[in-house]
């Protein structure tokens, strides 16, 4: 649910964002550089959205040039 809400808010501010893949709980989302943090912050305002829970819902994103630079 969360990934299609992020594709439908990239679209509507208009980011070129895509994801790319999942791997377990995270995703792969690539766009240029000069709209990374603007992709970064729809994604996790989207992620933390999705669904309203008891407790709360944190997403943690990433920038960098491949996978494992982005990763914390």
């Amino acid at each position: 649910m969360a990934m299609l809400h992020a594709e439908d808010a990239f679209r509507r501010e208009g980011l070129k964002a895509e994801i790319l893949m999942q791997i377990h709980d995270e995703l792969l989302v690539e766009c240029p550089a000069d709209q990374a943090e603007q992709v970064a912050a729809t994604l996790k305002r989207e992620m933390e959205s999705a669904v309203e829970l008891d407790v709360p819902l944190i997403a943690e994103t990433g920038i960098g040039d491949n996978w494992m630079d982005a990763k914390h």
